[in-house]
């Protein structure tokens, strides 16, 4: 037992383990994720219904969508960005790897009679003939991955983008960093059973790396018939560490703002967003 507990409190390497397909891909937590999506009670995993539409009606103003724009959301979730820039006109495809997102998605479409493609499957494995005037990463997936996915997925921006085509993606700032704490919290059927229908004792270890300015939740559920880890990383970024990642795969920023629905920078805010194109040759 002892062994079992100092395991489960131990400190990883930062993006030693990636877990993400436990949390998206599970039956249980991908019907709990699904539930979050569409409560407008909260902001948990996708924002409130008002930003939304504020955040769309600025991307629109932006990006000059309308007929014929192709757009990209990467990590689409169940649509909810992805209908509204369809019925601006757009012609979008979602990218997700939740099978209960996607469908929720395709039938939302097939509903209200959208030009929405949605594909099942892990966004850094898409590949596509097509190419995009836009791509959009919304709600900071962006920080989910390591530096070596990071650069993998910016270099897939690259081979899809237009000739002047831009992406927009939001990231965690450095004051989110800074308002996390380190904390080792033990809880029976911890997060109210979002983890299991069954019975469940729910370990939540909180991690900071200074240097790298990163945060790790590890999630350590045990069950009756398993055990299983789900490590949720968050990388922090500056707004020049980003923009020098970005330039190192190729692209020039043109924008900095506090949100996704344009809101002026402010280095206090806990999120930014950027837009960036290809750089010029």
């Amino acid at each position: 037992m002892f062994e079992e507990l100092e395991k489960i409190n131990e400190r990883p390497e930062p993006f030693e383990f990636y877990t993400a397909d436990d949390l998206w891909t599970d039956e249980h937590t991908s019907r709990k994720m699904l539930s979050y999506h569409l409560d407008e009670s909260i902001d948990a995993s996708s924002r409130n219904p008002q930003f939304i539409d504020k955040s769309v009606d600025w991307i629109a103003s932006v990006f000059s969508i309308g007929k014929n724009t192709k757009i990209a959301d990467f990590g689409c979730g169940p649509g909810l960005y992805t209908s509204r820039l369809a019925m601006k006109g757009a012609c979008v495809t979602g990218i997700d790897f939740s099978v209960r997102s996607i469908e929720y998605a395709r039938n939302t479409a097939a509903r209200e009679n959208l030009s929405v493609d949605y594909i099942n499957q892990d966004y850094l494995a898409f590949e596509t003939e097509d190419r995009f005037d836009l791509v959009i990463m919304i709600m900071c997936d962006f920080c989910a991955l390591g530096l070596l996915q990071r650069r993998e997925i910016l270099c897939k921006f690259l081979s899809v983008l237009k000739p002047g085509g831009c992406v927009l993606l939001d990231v965690y700032s450095l004051a989110a960093f800074d308002q996390r704490n380190e904390t080792a919290i033990y809880r029976e059927n911890l997060l109210d059973g979002f983890w299991s229908s069954k019975k469940y004792y729910g370990f939540l270890n909180t991690f900071k790396y200074h240097v790298e300015k990163l945060v790790l939740d590890k999630y350590t559920i045990v069950e009756a018939a398993r055990t299983r880890t789900v490590y949720n990383w968050m990388k922090c970024f500056s707004p020049a560490e980003l923009e020098k990642e970005l330039n190192e795969c190729g692209f020039s920023v043109e924008g900095l703002y506090s949100d996704v629905a344009g809101k002026p920078y402010d280095q206090k805010s806990s999120e930014f967003a950027v837009i960036f194109s290809r750089k010029l040759e």
